[in-house]
């Protein structure tokens, strides 16, 4: 810690100095709790960070579902700001203001301001980076900020913000060392962002009964979807072009079909139709067709098609997996499908890689404390022809032999983690 104090940086910094401080700063990486952030939160005045918020907790399709709202806000005029994580590329992807990234100066203002104010509180690193996108909102004077949970929802450091409307995407088993291991406690931790009289959204189709119970005990508006019971909003894909959307404040028949899942348009648009704003039906299908994320079922090249997507947990595996029986289903040629995968220790690897459906696996080493062995991941591949699994020191290496091995109608999908995916964003980036 006496190391940290002497090397503290400062206004004239550069941001990766700061982040390299940040990361050092505080005993854990990841430690739940409101009490700490809540503190310095106060002293920064940054608990109101616009007019109005939207907080996003989910398993899956948090970072799509705000993807989904903010562009349907932009494009209604309003000034929006949208907290997410983790970034993959760059850090200040972290923080958009009007669809753009804000300066390294920006934020290592916000960063020394944070310290400045923080005193003897010790923050870690995601605390300090949420402050960090709070002092940015309410300086730039925004209408709407859209907050992406981080972990769970009832002890994330988004949660000191009391948002007008309260999302839940998705209920998956993920992240239980810290939420439980059931759909039930996980339920409950996700709910955790509901605030007396706010609007809760609920997205999952199978909603866990303790969601219902927090609902109760919080006196929140809660709107589940079909088929839920006592659900009140609902959609449906009419054809590979076109869905509609119903709920008991609006009937649209014939929107476009964004490139993000389906079941996070549909809980963006029920959020904003049990929201306060009104939006006309042509805003938000311009809004729509605007809308997509980097590195969710992301193509990057062609002849052979090589696809990115973040999936890392059987939850959105199984969705990675659909979308690829859909793209392959008329395909006449013959073809093989590689798979890249790198994966964190702490996901459910062996049900991730069960769901998943590959000619050839191309498993690579993640490396850091949380990184797991490329040979580990390739013990739980259920292949018979286990000369069809290969082993990489890194996501680079298992690329690049992929790519080599490739026929131009091969598909290589690129998946595991948002570390693997960032990997070949910069490979690609560079040139390599």
């Amino acid at each position: 810690m006496n190391n940290d104090k002497l090397h503290k940086p400062d206004a004239t910094s550069s941001l990766e100095m700061w982040l390299s401080y940040l990361e050092r700063i505080h005993p854990k990486t990841i430690e739940l709790g409101l009490a700490r952030v809540s503190e310095v939160a106060n002293r920064l005045d940054v608990l109101k960070p616009a007019p109005y918020v939207f907080t996003v907790a989910g398993t899956n399709g948090k970072g799509t579902t705000c993807r989904t709202l903010e562009m349907i806000l932009l494009e209604a005029g309003f000034r929006v700001g949208v907290y997410s994580s983790p970034h993959l590329l760059r850090y200040t992807e972290r923080v958009r203001i009007n669809n753009k990234e804000l300066s390294d100066h920006a934020h290592v203002d916000a960063f020394n301001h944070i310290e400045n104010c923080r005193q003897d509180t010790s923050l870690s690193y995601f605390e300090y980076s949420t402050l960090s996108a709070l002092w940015l909102f309410k300086q730039a004077n925004l209408d709407i900020v859209i907050l992406e949970v981080g972990l769970g929802g009832r002890l994330d450091a988004t949660n000191i913000v009391n948002a007008d409307v309260a999302v839940v995407t998705s209920i998956a088993l993920d992240h239980m060392d810290y939420l439980g291991n059931t759909r039930e406690s996980i339920g409950r931790e996700k709910a955790g962002i509901f605030k007396k009289n706010c609007i809760a959204i609920v997205g999952e189709p199978d909603m866990p009964q303790s969601i219902y119970d927090v609902a109760i005990q919080t006196q929140v508006q809660l709107h589940c979807c079909r088929p839920n019971s006592g659900y009140d909003w609902q959609y449906q894909q009419i054809d590979q072009h076109f869905w509609q959307f119903k709920s008991a404040t609006c009937h649209y028949e014939s929107l476009p079909i964004a490139n993000v899942p389906l079941a996070n348009c549909a809980t963006a648009l029920a959020a904003l139709s049990y929201s306060s704003l009104n939006i006309s039906e042509d805003i938000i299908c311009k809004g729509l067709r605007k809308t997509e994320l980097t590195g969710r079922f992301q193509v990057i090249a062609n002849d052979p098609l090589v696809i990115i997507d973040v999936a890392h947990n059987p939850h959105a595996a199984t969705y990675l997996n659909n979308q690829l029986k859909s793209l392959i289903k008329d395909k006449t040629d013959s073809y093989k499908l590689r798979i890249v995968i790198g994966m964190l220790k702490d996901k459910d690897i062996a049900s991730t890689v069960k769901i998943l459906q590959a000619d050839v696996w191309y498993c690579a080493t993640l490396y850091g404390e949380r990184g797991t062995k490329a040979e580990d991941i390739a013990t739980y591949i259920p292949l018979t022809d286990k000369s069809s699994i290969h082993t990489f020191s890194s996501v680079a290496d298992a690329y690049k032999q992929a790519k080599q091995d490739a026929d131009k109608n091969d598909i290589i999908v690129v998946c595991g983690s948002f570390h693997t995916v960032s990997e070949i964003l910069s490979l690609v980036a560079s040139n390599e």
